[in-house]
């Protein structure tokens, strides 16, 4: 093969998985009607902040019986809310097969020392989620954005069950069909697949979640910013708007643009289109050259937008040193951007295919990358 350098470059070589790429087109000048320097409880504030709220309920199609709340600290934020102010009522069963599944885990056993069971998997894997006992609560990711696997579905959840699901949805939502009615706690950050600016999550409540939080008080102090409810009843506020600190009216805005764009591409259906293409663009290139795979073993669990793939070239002497210095060539060509693998994930690459990144972008990276893997293994085989 040529190290010949491609012709074409991608338009935004911006593939980080988060912050993810800002929606086609964007510029600053599309937040101009932003409610900077006013109380986000003024009316234009609470406007704002309740407009998000619908949106996400219009885009993502959740039930009308479900509430939608803007909390703190991104989708961490929101899970250990989720965590701290409901587990405990009964056991739990936590599942983890990458990373941020595995902290969960770590919050369950070691913080809140609850009764539990762990579940877990290694990268590329995923646990069999019918074994588990859903009469118990269970704590899982639906995406693992550090892994590339992701739930096939939700059929294995049974409709009756009398645990709660918590589902971290952070690489998911507005990319993969997510079914309401298997899921209790949903959460998410808008940085991720619209690509919104960080620190805010997204929590999300069926009616049994409402139920257990209004019924149910943990054995453990809880810290203001996780409070859910008062006097045994939810604080109706929070999932209106009358958000629990003060949030970036900012990043309410740029939301609001990106949640624009959403329905300008068809809505979930579009989006989730969009990330499809782009993954597909990469998996088509894997079957096409033998020294690269997905990490994800089952074509099943294959993500559609934190897609990760490992070398497999068996030339390849130190996986890790040779991923980062492919991953240094693609960023100083200025063609692939923050593409390394997560740091606790198998040495490789990461690309992000969210329905904001361009499938153009992607078909112009990928002869960049097998530029990348040429040009490296030559200079190893040359310093040898």
């Amino acid at each position: 093969m040529s190290t010949t350098k491609p012709a074409t470059r991608p338009a935004n070589p911006r593939f980080s998985s988060g912050p993810c790429a800002k929606i086609p087109g964007f510029s600053l000048d599309k937040l101009s009607d932003a409610a900077l320097g006013r109380s986000h409880r003024a009316k234009v504030g609470k406007d704002k902040l309740k407009a998000a709220i619908e949106g996400t309920r219009e885009v993502l199609g959740i039930p009308e019986n479900y509430k939608i709340g803007i909390v703190p600290a991104s989708d961490t934020g929101a899970y250990e809310m989720a965590m701290w102010t409901m587990l405990g009522e009964r056991p739990a069963e936590m599942v983890a097969w990458e990373s941020f599944g595995a902290g969960w885990v770590t919050d369950a056993v070691k913080q809140l020392k609850i009764e539990h069971q762990v579940h877990t998997a290694e990268y590329g894997e995923i646990v069999d989620m019918a074994s588990l006992n859903y009469d118990n609560d269970v704590c899982f990711t639906w995406n693992g954005t550090t892994s590339g696997v992701r739930m096939p579905s939700g059929d294995v959840i049974p409709a009756d069950r009398k645990g709660l699901t918590l589902c971290d949805a952070t690489s998911a939502a507005f990319a993969m069909g997510l079914p309401w009615d298997k899921l209790d706690v949903t959460t998410f950050s808008w940085q991720k697949v619209l690509g919104g600016e960080a620190a805010h999550g997204i929590l999300i409540l069926s009616p049994r979640a409402v139920e257990r939080l209004e019924n149910y008080t943990p054995a453990w102090p809880l810290p203001k910013i996780f409070r859910l409810t008062k006097g045994g009843k939810l604080i109706d506020g929070i999932f209106e708007g009358a958000t629990i600190n003060t949030p970036s009216m900012l990043a309410v805005e740029d939301y609001l643009v990106a949640l624009d764009w959403a329905r300008s591409v068809g809505g979930l259906t579009g989006l989730m289109a969009r990330a499809d293409a782009n993954a597909q663009a990469v998996w088509d290139f894997c079957d096409a050259n033998d020294w690269i795979d997905n990490l994800a073993s089952d074509p099943a669990t294959r993500s559609n937008t934190s897609v990760c793939l490992k070398f497999t070239d068996p030339a390849i002497a130190d996986p890790a040193a040779f991923a980062k210095a492919v991953q240094k060539r693609l960023e100083a060509e200025g063609v692939a951007l923050d593409v390394g693998s997560y740091r606790d994930a198998p040495a490789g690459l990461r690309i992000w295919c969210g329905g904001t990144v361009e499938t153009a972008d992607i078909e112009s990276m990928l002869p960049w990358l097998d530029w990348a893997y040429h040009a490296e293994l030559q200079a190893q085989a040359q310093a040898a």
